[in-house]
């Protein structure tokens, strides 16, 4: 697969007048990211949010609240996604770590140094190194270029990098290729994440890519070669 034939940045541009606007993330509390990621294994981002409106409303995020409530309410909101039990298992343990590690408040892990922070918030069940510093640059803490699975599919089929065969492995050389192409603010490289998994989810899915409704598809390597 060749180089890349569009910037980072126009390709963002152009998600952006394709998509419009971004949404937010869904929290700026580093719990709260961490909740998110747990609440509902494999749900779609719809009923993942709704389920972590249902525990806000009825439970409530605070590590004290979730420790006191019934496996069976908290089984009963991870039925958004599957396997609801070990959704409730993983927002216990959760709530475990933050109530005993971290006197219920993970902001003070946001102001260690990027890899002590990467570090501790690896302790959460569901969290690796690129939800660690998702979380980190949804709180505003580290201007990182964190991407998910959708994200970085649509920079290696642009051209920045050929997939790996570890996840880990294409994860760091397509940061490593965009890496002097980032704006440095943490505004910008959000705006950079939500617009590249929605694309990832809505057109440049893994399997059927709809290359035909696609923005990118002048400047895309994948799309030339189907």
């Amino acid at each position: 697969m060749g180089k890349p034939t569009i910037t980072f940045s126009k390709l963002i541009d152009k998600l952006q007048q394709h998509y419009g606007p971004p949404a937010p993330p869904p929290s700026t509390d580093p719990l709260e990211l961490i909740i998110c990621e747990n609440i509902a294994y494999l749900a779609s981002d719809k009923r993942r949010a709704e389920a972590f409106a249902t525990l806000k409303q009825t439970i409530g995020t605070r590590p004290e609240q979730i420790l006191v409530a019934p496996h069976s309410a908290l089984a009963a909101i991870g039925k958004a996604g599957i396997l609801p039990d070990i959704s409730a298992e993983k927002l216990v343990t959760i709530a475990k770590i933050a109530y005993e590690e971290f006197d219920s408040d993970l902001r003070a892990v946001l102001k260690k140094p990027f890899p002590q922070a990467k570090k501790a918030l690896k302790r959460c069940p569901g969290i690796g190194d690129p939800g660690a510093e998702k979380i980190l640059l949804f709180t505003r803490s580290y201007p990182v270029m964190a991407l998910d699975s959708n994200g970085l599919r649509v920079l290696c089929r642009v051209g920045f990098a050929e997939e790996q065969k570890g996840y880990s492995a294409t994860y760091r050389l397509v940061q490593g290729a965009i890496q002097e192409q980032l704006p440095r603010d943490c505004d910008s490289l959000i705006r950079a994440h939500q617009l590249l998994r929605q694309h990832g989810q809505e057109l440049c899915k893994r399997s059927k890519p709809r290359c035909g409704e696609c923005p990118l598809s002048d400047s895309c390597n994948y799309s030339r070669k189907s």
